[in-house]
């Protein structure tokens, strides 16, 4: 495995965030008009599963390889090809079974193989990192994001167990939904991007000190368990629990807060080693990990957690929050940074994503204030059928300036000849995923 086979696996990614997308819009469409042979839940599975596998473990699992090829090119990584592969599989299977027969036979495998899958991934990253001669607490991040992905899978086996029994609890039934989403986006996808971003500092020798890192982790590390809880504050738990779960926010605040400021401190370094494109897309994950952090602190209040838990688009409102706001943008950020990506299309299909993201979140948290009140905002799912649209046009012009930009990389490759010096040139810089034409 190169970089090269490692650049196309995140362009298939970024592929597939765009089906997410297509997902999305259809979803929208149907609120607003009959499409009678389409299964609104149905795609609704389909949708949230294929965005969780197809777009973010994908790339993170090619952005960890990635980590691991910069770090030792010696590593044997090409198992690596096999288990992209068999996610993407898995992915897709999720993605055409779903629509069809929501939680079936052909669903539940291919969900299931693709758990088996993370933990094939998880053993063998494990087993790389340890063979690193140069440790980092990059590496701490990884290993526990690893660990939180194989907590998830708890829920999803208590979900089937559940459905298998007939076991109709309400409480029961949203308790293991939400275990499987806090320890994904909090724990697998929060945890694996945090990893990436020390490790990217560090290779700048831009991040503060050892000390100060380890620290960061810790609190964040120690608050992922108990902080399962602030979504479900409604469930009756003992006062002692309660009292962990408050602790377990503020540690998270506080952890970021000492993240900020040593951001603060480095940011003149930071700045430099990275195009303004990136700078701006980070300073938006900044902002909406404040916000979310803020909204975890807030829910403690148990009359809030037990109010918002009732209103279905502060749900959503929340989840698009951290998922697109947060990991979806950091990610993007990275690919520029970690790609060096030039393209002006591909910067035009950025900014109206996230555009998009930014008016579906104003609309959905509109949505969700004004539903605590059950005051009707007109033509709110037609804005957010609009909103919807803007992500998939931006997803769109971003896909196809990827696919351009390989295109004329495979003709001059083509032009220079395979004996010149040119080509070789060529071929060490399209290797390190160092330009985009």
């Amino acid at each position: 495995m190169n970089n090269t086979s490692l650049y196309n696996w995140q362009r298939i990614s970024f592929f597939n965030l765009l089906l997410v997308s297509v997902l999305g819009v259809t979803l929208r469409y149907k609120i607003l008009f009959p499409l009678p042979f389409i299964d609104q839940k149905f795609l609704l599975h389909a949708h949230s599963h294929f965005a969780f596998d197809g777009w973010i473990t994908q790339i993170l699992m090619a952005f960890i390889v990635k980590y691991l090829h910069e770090r030792d090119a010696s590593l044997q990584l090409k198992k690596y090809n096999w288990l992209l592969r068999a996610n993407l599989i898995c992915a897709y299977g999720m993605l055409l079974s779903f629509p069809f027969q929501g939680y079936g036979a052909v669903s539940i495998t291919f969900s299931t193989l693709s758990i088996f899958v993370s933990y094939a991934f998880a053993i063998s990253v494990w087993r790389d990192l340890n063979r690193l001669s140069l440790k980092s607490v990059s590496h701490h991040w990884f290993k526990a994001s690893f660990v939180f992905n194989a907590i998830s899978s708890l829920g999803v086996f208590s979900l089937a167990f559940m459905m298998a029994n007939k076991i109709l609890n309400q409480n029961f039934y949203l308790a293991a939904v939400y275990f499987f989403l806090h320890f994904q986006y909090n724990g697998w996808f929060f945890f694996a991007c945090m990893g990436l971003l020390h490790a990217y500092m560090v290779k700048k020798k831009i991040f503060p000190s050892f000390k100060a890192t380890k620290t960061i982790f810790w609190l964040f590390f120690s608050a992922s368990i108990p902080a399962y809880f602030l979504s479900a504050l409604w469930l009756p738990i003992p006062t002692w629990i309660y009292i962990v779960v408050v602790v377990a926010a503020v540690s998270q605040c506080v952890g970021y807060a000492i993240l900020v400021k040593h951001i603060i401190n480095v940011r003149q370094k930071l700045v430099a080693s990275i195009t303004q494109p990136a700078k701006w897309l980070w300073l938006l994950v900044s902002i909406a990990l404040s916000i979310k952090l803020s909204l975890q602190l807030i829910s403690v209040v148990p009359a809030l957690s037990q109010l918002t838990v009732g209103f279905r688009p502060i749900v959503i409102g929340y989840l698009h929050l951290v998922l697109l706001g947060v990991i979806t943008i950091f990610l993007f950020g990275y690919f520029v940074v970690v790609n060096q990506v030039q393209q002006k299309a591909f910067f035009k299909g950025v900014t109206i994503f996230v555009t998009g993201i930014i008016i579906n979140e104003v609309l959905l948290m509109l949505q969700g204030i004004t539903a605590l009140t059950y005051t009707n905002v007109p033509y709110i799912n037609e804005s957010l059928f609009a909103a919807a649209l803007v992500m998939f046009t931006g997803l769109l012009i971003l896909n196809s300036a990827l696919k351009k930009s390989v295109r004329l990389n495979r003709n001059s490759s083509r032009k220079i000849g395979a004996d010149s010096p040119k080509e070789k040139g060529f071929e060490t810089q399209y290797g390190n995923g160092i330009t985009l034409l």
